[in-house]
């Protein structure tokens, strides 16, 4: 479940109720939720808790997909995806995946965005274009020049600029969709305590045991 309240149909304002018809049809996405795409669709319900967040956040789709846009819609979805992959968004990752397809992005290429850097399947550009999202999202915004470089050997500035809004968007996204555990990262964190053996032989300290024997030999010697 999300850890924010989702709005339902009768209390969403105006932007809202439109998108909801259209994802959702009659139905009301608290209780009765899922989308065609096979998301339970809580992005929207939870966004809807700020009305002005929300049309905020539809805008901003807009923007991207705009015919105003002078990146190519492949190399933004290139972005986007390898964003949602290196934020760790398992939603934003396989909504992406799904938008690459469309904007020309092979099966081969879509596989290899995982590990992109020993894939053959990428044009310079296309690799420049992942090499800067890893900057922009694992890095904080810490690109190396030979990255830059590479970027403007094809793109233009405005081409460089609405890529790196657009990422940076998508990281944001990411992040939020696993804070608030929306969609499909909303999932348990997997780095947790495995529970020793109940027999009690597993609660010693075994480094502990290993450091005491290690200076032991230590001392014999």
């Amino acid at each position: 479940m999300p850890r924010l309240r989702e709005v339902p149909k009768h209390e969403a304002h105006a932007g809202a109720k439109t998108i909801y018809e259209m994802l959702f049809g009659d139905r009301d996405p608290v209780e009765s939720p899922g989308t065609a795409t096979g998301t339970p669709g809580n992005w929207w319900t939870v966004f809807a808790g700020v009305p002005d967040c929300f049309d905020h956040a539809v805008a901003g789709f807009g923007f991207y997909r705009s015919p105003k846009r002078v990146l190519s819609a492949r190399l933004r979805e290139l972005g986007q995806t390898r964003a949602g992959y290196a934020r760790g968004s398992r939603f934003v990752f396989s909504q992406h995946c799904k938008a690459g397809r469309d904007a020309g992005l092979s099966e081969e290429q879509i596989a290899a965005v995982p590990a992109w850097s020993v894939a053959t399947c990428f044009s310079p550009i296309e690799r420049a274009v992942l090499a800067y999202t890893d900057c922009l999202v694992l890095e904080g915004g810490r690109v190396p020049d030979p990255v830059f470089d590479a970027l403007r050997k094809e793109l233009s500035e405005i081409e460089i600029l609405e890529l790196t809004y657009i990422t940076c968007t998508y990281d944001l996204h990411a992040t939020m969709c696993r804070a608030l555990r929306l969609e499909f990262d909303d999932v348990d964190d997997p780095i947790t305590e495995v529970p020793a053996p109940e027999d009690g032989t597993g609660s010693m300290d075994v480094m502990a045991a290993v450091d005491e024997i290690a200076s032991s030999d230590d001392s014999d010697s």
